[in-house]
């Protein structure tokens, strides 16, 4: 009994010390682009998306020629979506953004995408981490049913990492609640 309990103990600490605290990273599947640079680098891909009571793994890191997300620059043509609190759905007002998005990206296809997903600073790290990276997938998974190769796009989720706002009211925790867009040639 005691023997048991002991596990038990050891097993909640493990499970409450969480991951590092590092941005959830993941690429499209598919083959990455090459760089015009060629040049290659490490792409960190994260552990897939737990539930919404989960809590999730840090990211695991192998090779592959995807530009590193500070690589990336934001375009005033490409506009932020917001999202809803705890959730991840396209809403019908940033549906029409994403397809503008959508339109852009067609008409410069030698452009790579990165999409940050992003939290207000409400819930744990880990939970608004896969909640980020669950924005980011659901902007990817709508730009590739318009039509965008997959290929061209890379995500990665900062949680509540990287606010636009920081004061404590529903107004600015709103403005976090993002998934943002940028971009860098092929």
């Amino acid at each position: 009994m005691t023997r048991s309990l002991i596990v038990l103990a050891t097993l909640l600490i493990l499970l409450a010390g969480g991951c590092a605290k590092r941005p959830a990273t993941t690429a499209a599947s598919g083959p990455a682009p090459k760089s015009s640079a060629g040049a290659t680098g490490s792409r960190p891909q994260a552990a897939p998306a737990p539930g919404e009571a989960s809590r999730g793994a840090g990211p695991a890191q192998t090779p592959a020629a995807r530009p590193a997300p500070r690589d990336y620059v934001t375009n005033p043509a490409l506009k932020d979506i917001n999202f809803d609190f705890d959730k991840y759905a396209i809403r019908p007002a940033d549906a029409k953004i994403l397809d503008a998005n959508a339109a852009w990206l067609k008409d410069n296809a030698r452009q790579l995408l990165l999409i940050e997903g992003h939290c207000d600073a409400r819930g744990t790290e880990e939970y608004n981490l896969a909640l980020g990276e669950r924005r980011a997938k659901a902007a990817m998974s709508y730009l590739v049913a318009r039509g965008i190769q997959a290929a061209r796009i890379s995500i990665v989720s900062y949680g509540g990492q990287r606010p636009l706002c920081r004061e404590q009211n529903e107004t600015c925790w709103a403005r976090n609640r993002r998934a943002r867009f940028l971009v860098k040639p092929e």
